[in-house]
């Protein structure tokens, strides 16, 4: 059982140091500030943020709620009353890191000036000895550091999140010196003999670990390992889990290092879990090394869905039991599968294993896009597998940290495009692009071009100045060699894929197989070409039969991609197919809105009510299956993913 059920010293920014190299990653990503995103899939969903998403995180930060006067108020200095949620302020820095990656993709001047103001009115409200919060300083500074839950170290990592990668699109150091300079307030806070501090919501260790990467300040990586640390060791009893009543909420049930099941909020234990894998990048501790290991395990293995979506249980917005996962009622909060996002990226770099990168594209894809409407203004927080047609996206929400996750997550695409070492490239995400990689001392100019998803072809053109050698590993997806998740929570049904084929310069290239990667080492010259071509077939898929709630049922899959019926495509219903193992599957170009996608076609038996009322009938009927993350786009309508081999799985809504 998963849950019980529960209603200032300063750092001279004139120069930032080099960063160090990371003692136990074996490569480290490349930058999003240095890859051009010319995906024909993912550019206009990059335009869409900036254009689109954006300017309704503003308009909602500025005008319709009060999170941006908070920080006015702030500095007026007039005893004004705070507005809002405690949590608010980080919706403003989540915006602002949002802001910063789009500025990388798409400059905008009018864009930067807004940033800038509103930079100008954070750094104004931050008080003399580096605290930042505007909850407590409207309402009493004496409350402050008092209550685990208030959230104020979760929005301190917010705000140094959004510091660090605006100064990386910038060069602006204003935002990063009032974050470091709250990080420093931290430090000399907490990091204290005797001072035990268990954070309400983890996000404060991953933070700290971008500020350490950038300023290369050991006082960073000792803070975060310190956040770590506190957990599971009884310090919050009594104060943060008066509300909760169960350690398990937050992951504090038992030491970091000792942790081997997923419990929880799904949210806080992703952030959690990507602080303890960056700092085991750094550190190497074999501790934080095994409990993510075991952790992960626990919920690719019993507690992931096909979308890439964790967190089935509303009540606590989290994990239930393993194998419980209710497709109508699935919470699978946006906020989560960014997080997957997040963490498995963060484990594929520690480890080099390319099955991490396969559950990070199917979050990615699936549970954390459709987290996006396709005309960027409408949003969903939680993301179900089926519905009676009760699901609509939303302008926002009283609790609005799903907007502004969804457009920083989308906006930084490039940072999970690439990965370098000295001597190596790895090439984990299929997205258009083009980037420059230090080798050694030769810079190597890279383009990829591609129409992934659509397609699976995928082009890589090198052109060094000079001949040089390195290793350039490329990710073969674990649905293109028949594994439809890691684990085999979920199987492919039918026959294997097409082989995929890998060729240099128009022949097949000699690879090595390694880690899920076929790595090409060889000396590389000015215009080598590299071709994966993957299989596109769609693929039926199968839930383990612990997972009851998919038994007997199939889903569909093609590349990456998840797919659903929706009542718009299909005469208003969605519930009363049968999908036989028999029925032949095709595809075709489609429009969803303006979304042009490839969707599936089937002729299958459509179950209804005879005409005496009592038995029921079958007819063969065409059905249309869309991309899971384009559904619920044109209103209200039934949809479901898992459809049922049999006719016992049918509902009817004559």
């Amino acid at each position: 059982m998963k849950f019980s059920i529960i209603p200032p010293l300063a750092l001279s920014l004139a120069a930032l140091p080099v960063r160090a190299q990371p003692l136990s990653q074996r490569f480290e990503p490349v930058s999003f500030s240095r890859v051009d995103i010319t995906d024909r899939f993912w550019k206009p969903k990059l335009e869409k943020v900036a254009t689109v998403t954006l300017p309704a995180c503003i308009y909602q930060t500025e005008d319709k709620t009060a999170r941006m006067r908070n920080f006015e108020k702030v500095a007026r200095k007039k005893g004004e009353k705070h507005e809002g949620i405690y949590y608010d302020d980080s919706d403003v820095y989540k915006a602002l890191e949002a802001i910063a990656y789009s500025l990388k993709n798409r400059p905008d001047a009018a864009l930067e000036k807004k940033a800038d103001a509103w930079i100008d009115k954070i750094a104004a409200a931050q008080l003399p000895d580096g605290y930042l919060n505007t909850y407590y300083t409207l309402t009493g500074l004496d409350q402050r550091w008092t209550d685990m839950e208030k959230h104020e170290d979760y929005n301190a990592g917010h705000l140094i999140e959004a510091a660090v990668a605006y100064y990386n699109t910038t060069g602006k150091k204003k935002l990063l010196a009032v974050a470091t300079r709250f990080a420093n307030h931290l430090d000399s806070t907490f990091r204290l003999p005797n001072r035990h501090w268990v954070s309400g919501h983890q996000e404060i260790e991953l933070a700290l670990m971008k500020l350490y990467h950038l300023t290369n300040q050991d006082r960073y990586l000792k803070l975060a390992d310190w956040y770590l640390d506190q957990r599971g060791r009884g310090y919050g009893k009594g104060v943060i889990w008066d509300q909760w009543k169960d350690p398990l909420y937050a992951q504090d049930s038992v030491p970091v290092k000792e942790q081997q099941e997923i419990t929880g909020h799904a949210v806080r234990a992703m952030y959690l879990y990507t602080g303890a894998a960056d700092v085991a990048s750094v550190t190497g501790d074999a501790g934080y090394l095994k409990a993510m290991q075991t952790v992960w395990e626990d919920v690719v293995y019993r507690n992931l869905y096909l979308t890439g979506g964790i967190g089935s249980a509303g009540r606590n917005e989290g994990f239930s039991q393993d194998y419980d996962l209710p497709n109508e009622s699935a919470y699978c909060e946006t906020c989560a599968s960014v997080g997957m996002v997040f963490w498995n990226q963060r484990m594929n770099r520690l480890t080099g294993e390319a099955a991490f990168i396969d559950v990070l594209e199917k979050s990615l894809y699936n549970g954390a896009l459709d987290g996006l409407s396709l005309s960027g203004d409408r949003f969903f927080y939680g993301n179900p597998l089926a519905s009676n047609g009760q699901h609509f996206r939303r302008e926002w929400f009283g609790t609005a940290c799903c907007p502004s996750n969804i457009a920083r997550l989308v906006a930084s695409l490039g940072d999970y495009v690439y990965g370098k070492s000295d001597h190596g490239l790895w090439v984990n995400l299929f997205v258009g692009s083009q980037t420059t990689v230090e080798m050694g001392k030769v810079s190597v100019p890279v383009r990829m071009e591609t129409n992934y998803p659509w397609e699976g072809n995928v082009k890589l053109t090198a052109n060094p100045p000079r001949r040089v050698r390195y290793a350039l590993h490329l990710r073969i997806p674990g649905w293109a060699t028949g594994v439809a998740t890691p684990g085999g929570l979920y199987q492919f049904a039918g026959d294997p894929p097409a082989k995929f084929e890998v060729l240099l310069n128009g022949k097949p290239a000699p690879y090595r197989a390694d880690k899920g990667y076929a790595v090409l080492d060889r000396e590389w010259k000015k215009g080598d070409v590299v071709e994966l071509h993957l299989p596109m077939e769609v693929q039926r898929v199968v839930a383990k039969a612990q997972v009851g709630f998919d038994r007997e049922r199939v889903a569909l899959q093609r590349g990456p991609l998840v797919y659903c019926v929706e009542g718009t495509d299909n005469r208003g219903q969605a519930w009363n197919f049968l999908l036989p193992d028999h029925v032949r599957l095709e595809t075709q170009p489609y429009s969803v809105t303006d979304e042009s996608v490839v969707a599936i076609r089937a002729n299958v038996p459509v179950v209804s009510t005879a005409a005496d009322g009592l038995s029921l009938q079958t007819e063969n009927q065409p059905i249309l299956a869309i991309p899971y993350y384009t559904w619920a786009n044109r209103g209200q309508t039934p949809m479901q993913v898992w459809l049922p081999r049999k006719i016992k799985g049918v509902r009817i809504n004559d």
